[in-house]
This record gives structure tokens, C-alpha cells and sequence, in this order.
């Protein structure tokens, strides 16, 4: 849980450590601002993935499922700054599916903390073998950074692909390479 008045102290201290005058009229309210989007930004720390994953539905064919190009939205915990990108994730049922939407608010859930690009693509997978116990999953995200293109190496438009997989995924390249193709 967000601790809203620490937050708001810090933002204070933020802007007073940059030399602003946090009386001044268009920042009277913003560490009120910063504390209540904190809320919705790292509302993923107090949620738990298996709560969307629950509800699962029995099917006799066991292909592939994808869904591909999740947008989310995530802050990067070296530097503080915004990552974003989509998110292409891919299992293989064993008797069991779970609803489409439930994919990607699994990919929110982990995308709604402070995180690494490379955590997050393994949250997602591991999250969908633990709870769905599938054959086999195979997660990929493509982001950019803000942390590489705003500041540092200033690089704009370049983006970080991470790849996890898991189960079949890892054993067979045919079906690897079935999931790129779909994806392109």
C-alpha cells in the first residue's frame, strides 16, 4: 500500500532539492498529484497475478495460444523513468484456458511496480506456469527506455527485446519459431 503522505514529503524534498519553490502556484499541489498517480503506477504491488488466473475453462484442443502486442506501461527501478512497450505472450494449454483479458492484466499486475525489463518478462511467465500449468509458455517484450533514450546514451527509438521461456518453449524450436512468425 502507497504511503500517500510519505510520498508527498518526498516530492517536496524533490523539489526543494532541485532549488523550487514548492509554494509556488503550479507546484502547490503537485505532491498531492505525484502521491495519487503513484497509486494507479504501482497499484501492481499490491495485486496478485493468480487472482486473474483463476478462472480457467476446459477445451479439448490443446494449440497454441497468443496474444500479441500488450501495451503497458512500466518504470524502470535503476533510474526512475518510464519504459514501455508491448508485450507478446504465447502458452500452450493443457486442458485448460484461461480468458484472453486475463493475459494482459497479468502483464499489467507485474508492469505496475518498480521493475527490470528482464523481471518482468520472467514474472509473466513464471505467473502463467505456475497458475495455468500449461505445456509451455514463451513471453517476449519489446520496450524503450527512457532511462536510454532522455538521458545517458540518449538514444531515441532504440528498443530492448527480452524473451522467457518456459516448458515446451524451451525444448523445441520449431514451436519457437511458429510464435515469431505469428508475431511479426
Amino acid at each position: 500500500m502507497i504511503d500517500q503522505e510519505k510520498v508527498k514529503q518526498a516530492v517536496r524534498l524533490l523539489l526543494e532539492g532541485i532549488g523550487e519553490d514548492v509554494e509556488r502556484e503550479g507546484l502547490a499541489e503537485t505532491p498531492d498529484r505525484i502521491a495519487r498517480m503513484y497509486e494507479e503506477l504501482y497499484g501492481g504491488m499490491d495485486e496478485d497475478a493468480g487472482e486473474h488466473l483463476k478462472k480457467t475453462f476446459t477445451v479439448a484442443d490443446n494449440e497454441m495460444v497468443v496474444e500479441k502486442d500488450i501495451t503497458f506501461y512500466s518504470t524502470c527501478e535503476h533510474h526512475l523513468l518510464p519504459f514501455y512497450g508491448k508485450a507478446h505472450v504465447a502458452y500452450i494449454p493443457d486442458g485448460k484456458v484461461v480468458g484472453l483479458s486475463k493475459l494482459a492484466r497479468t502483464v499489467e499486475v507485474y508492469a505496475r511496480r518498480l521493475q527490470l525489463q528482464e523481471q518482468l518478462t520472467g514474472q509473466i511467465a513464471d505467473a502463467l506456469m505456475e497458475h495455468l500449468n500449461p505445456k509451455g509458455v514463451l513471453v517476449m517484450i519489446e520496450a524503450e527506455h527512457m532511462c536510454m533514450t532522455m538521458r545517458g546514451i540518449k538514444k531515441p527509438g532504440s528498443k530492448t527485446v527480452s524473451i522467457a521461456k518456459r516448458g515446451v518453449f524451451k525444448e523445441d524450436t520449431e514451436l519457437s519459431n511458429l510464435f515469431f512468425q505469428m508475431i511479426k
